[in-house]
């Protein structure tokens, strides 16, 4: 579908029907969440691929929602502009599916969250009504922003039809740093970059994803870093980095000036790389102190259950990514289930957010539920009452 009007005519009959509808963009997360409840019809995003309007000049854009997010990077880029939208596969992944999946990126510390940046939108409503929020206006408003309220909704709500940003000045130069970290370095290389006076715009401990980020591993895994800004900034950063790593007993560095955001994007990938159907990827969020405990405990109940971990390790956000895998689909397929519990026992809000395995429909892929679901439900049933949308693809099974 190629039109606003006819992917509204589509929603319309299926919720006249009692029908169900899988909402799919370009599938890139298509390992969050569960399957639709009952059977569904898939409807498709991704013919949306225009530009609505785009007034560089006031900082602000408007795209539908199938554009892929590395076309709006490259729309905006002309003009030496973007939007935050740090997400795994940016070639594949639309608009409409990093803004319903929720999904937090690597460089929020410095920009904030990509909901930060919508300044209106338009969604189609189970019944094919189109509901319009907001506009093209950079300004605070009164009351809720209903922008805000579908994005990491995961499509129960209703189907994105497009988004308006407001955009930042494009940082001047990129540059990027590998490093491979020796023995009992990883604690000190991790605190000394947290403590940077310049931050980093991203800065990733990887231990394995060896096919997939850039860098060869040290004993304790090595550093993925990522600078942005002028070409003062950044010589300053690059001289306090190097400084900080020194310090942790980390003896050289590998710097990528051509390709830095490239080499970043490969890291995003990874975030969601899967092994065939012998792997399942972890997210979860731990304070700046307890990284240490989050990696340990994934890794320790990977070896319990005869599993073999990998991570990635945001140390600025404190998230964590944690791989695990088996040695063929069925030693997976006999193991991860009990891992599966063992891990949500330490970690209960832990997520799935990759794995292709037919396995993990049988996972507790969401976590512990919110102490708002009630709220949520609710919302679920004023918006879509017949659950034509997604039904049973969120947490609690909205």
């Amino acid at each position: 579908m190629k039109t606003i009007a006819e992917l509204q005519e589509a929603v319309r009959e299926a919720n006249d029907r009692g029908d169900a509808l899988l909402i799919e963009g370009g599938k890139t997360l298509s390992g969050m969440g569960r399957a639709p409840d009952r059977e569904a019809t898939p409807l498709s995003t991704t013919g949306l691929r225009k530009i609505n309007a785009y007034e560089f000049a006031d900082l602000t854009i408007s795209v539908q929602a199938g554009l892929t997010v590395r076309a709006l990077r490259a729309a905006l880029a002309e003009h030496s502009q973007f939007v935050p939208i740090d997400v795994p596969r940016a070639h594949e992944a639309t608009i409409g599916g990093a803004l319903a999946s929720g999904w937090l990126g690597p460089r929020r510390h410095l920009f904030g969250r990509t909901r930060d940046y919508i300044i209106g939108s338009s969604i189609i409503l189970a019944d094919g009504t189109l509901a319009a929020a907001g506009g093209m206006v950079v300004k605070n408003v009164a009351g809720y922003d209903m922008s805000r309220l579908y994005v990491g909704s995961f499509g129960t709500l209703g189907v994105l039809a497009s988004a308006n940003f407001k955009t930042l000045p494009m940082p001047a130069n990129a540059r990027a740093f590998i490093a491979r970290l020796p023995e009992d370095t990883r604690l000190r290389a991790m605190a000394q970059v947290q403590e940077l006076k310049i931050p980093a715009a991203a800065a990733l401990w990887v231990h394995g994803f060896k096919k997939s980020i850039d860098g060869e591993e040290g004993h304790d895994g090595r550093m993925f870093i990522l600078l942005e800004g002028s070409s003062a900034i950044l010589e300053r950063a690059t001289r306090d980095l190097r400084s900080a790593l020194g310090r942790a007993g980390v003896p050289e560095t590998t710097i990528i000036d051509a390709g830095a955001r490239e080499a970043f994007d490969r890291a995003l990938d990874a975030f969601v790389a899967n092994i065939g159907e012998r792997s399942v990827t972890y997210r979860l969020l731990a304070p700046p102190e307890e990284i240490d405990t989050g990696v340990r405990g994934g890794y320790i109940t990977a070896r319990r259950h005869e599993l073999s971990a990998e991570s990635i390790v945001d140390i600025i956000n404190g998230d964590i990514f944690l791989r695990v895998s088996g040695k063929d689909a069925h030693a997976f397929s006999d193991r991860i289930e009990a891992f599966d519990d063992a891990f949500h026992a330490l970690f209960p809000k832990a997520i799935i957010v990759a794995g292709d395995s037919p396995m993990r429909a049988s996972l507790n892929v969401w976590g512990d539920l919110p102490s708002g679901i009630e709220r949520m439900r609710a919302l679920k049933d004023r918006f879509d009452p017949r659950r034509t949308l997604n039904p049973g693809r969120f947490i609690g099974t909205i």
